[in-house]
């Protein structure tokens, strides 16, 4: 059984192929299209919070989610100090296969496409709940997401100003170089105070794996929308417990985002607004000019599924990845040892491996044939 693959260095370039292409703003937009699509078939799909394996250094989760016709999931890790050895933050591949027969369809790589996927997400909320005039964001964190959530806000929201900070003065030149030529006006600050002053939206993407307190309740402003993206696993926030109880806080899936996200650090019944709700008009979303909004974001598996049918229709489209010989393909479904060639070479298997009893003790216990 054949599937369309593009995860290695030679796909890679495919996925690379699809978005220059097609154009980053379109697939940024075209990816958010197909989340809130799915997002307004939240009922529809068979979801759990992720499953992590937790170390001193960062954390691997495996992400599946299905619905009636298609199962996906993600493999992905997020450890802080990889950049450090050479290495990304996130790595990521994910799996789109068949219901019903449980075939692979799609094997894809999602550490380029993660960067996507999350950018999309954000400016997708932030349409929902930041004001509508919001043309300024101040950008917490510049490291391999900064570009996308830039790039994203302006094509789906005409952000036209960035006030940006980081910790790493190089992060912040990378960002700035990398945005050249886009039309945006990058604002360099000193500190994350200065940053988030004027600002109408205010997005956080920092890495530390710690309980930090990016955000705190002096740096509030009325009707400020914040897109809160790096708080994404247990012991790893940005926004101060106290800027939370002055906003209206909205989530992917609660029970995920109540282990993972920034109001971990809250009650257990702390009351927060699932986004797919406001996206189908069962919930209001912002209710006036000043309300502070948050969107307390860890990253969900449905968005993961829709960015795997985005990459699918755009491979179909433009005709890129290759077929990879994954399932073996059998004239009889129930000859697997079929596949070893010729009678000869399945001789030669059982002649070496075969058992006509078992002994222990020196006295046959069980017949094997």
């Amino acid at each position: 059984m054949f599937m369309r693959a593009f995860c290695r260095n030679s796909e890679m370039s495919a996925v690379l192929d699809i978005v220059r292409r097609k154009g980053l703003a379109n697939c940024l937009r075209g990816m958010a299209q197909t989340i809130e699509a799915d997002f307004l078939r939240w009922p529809e799909f068979d979801k759990s919070p992720r499953v992590a394996s937790h170390s001193p250094d960062g954390v691997i989760e495996l992400m599946p989610i299905a619905d009636h016709a298609q199962y996906s999931f993600k493999y992905v890790n997020g450890h802080p100090k990889n950049t450090g050895m050479g290495l990304s933050t996130v790595m990521a591949f994910g799996v789109l296969a068949d219901v019903a027969t449980g075939a692979p369809q799609l094997l894809s790589e999602l550490t380029f496409t993660t960067g996507l996927r999350t950018a999309a997400t954000s400016a997708m909320a932030a349409k929902a709940l930041a004001r509508p005039d919001s043309r300024v964001m101040a950008l917490i964190g510049n490291g391999a997401q900064s570009e996308f959530q830039a790039v994203a806000f302006q094509a789906m929201l005409g952000i036209d100003t960035l006030r940006i900070y980081d910790t790493d003065p190089s992060a912040s030149a990378k960002l700035i170089a990398n945005l050249t030529g886009t039309g945006l006006r990058v604002q360099l600050c000193g500190s994350t105070a200065e940053a988030v002053q004027g600002a109408d939206i205010v997005t956080t993407v920092t890495a530390d794996k710690n309980l930090a307190t990016i955000i705190t309740p002096d740096m509030l402003a009325p009707g400020v929308h914040f897109n809160a993206v790096g708080g994404d696993c247990p012991g790893k926030t940005e926004l101060d417990p106290k800027v939370l109880r002055q906003a209206s806080v909205f989530v992917e899936y609660t029970p995920q985002t109540r282990i993972e996200g920034d109001i971990q650090r809250l009650p257990k019944d702390f009351p927060v607004t699932e986004l797919w709700t406001v996206l189908a008009g069962t919930h209001p979303g912002r209710r006036s000019a000043r309300e502070i909004t948050v969107f307390d974001s860890v990253g969900f598996a449905l968005e993961d599924f829709s960015a795997l049918r985005f990459m699918q229709a755009a491979a179909a489209e433009l005709q890129v990845g290759q077929s990879l010989d994954l399932i073996p393909q059998q004239a009889d479904p129930k000859n697997l040892i079929g596949l070893l060639g010729t009678p000869a070479c399945q001789k030669r298997f059982t002649d070496r491996f075969a058992v006509g009893s078992v002994r222990q003790g020196g006295r046959p216990v069980a017949s094997l044939r």
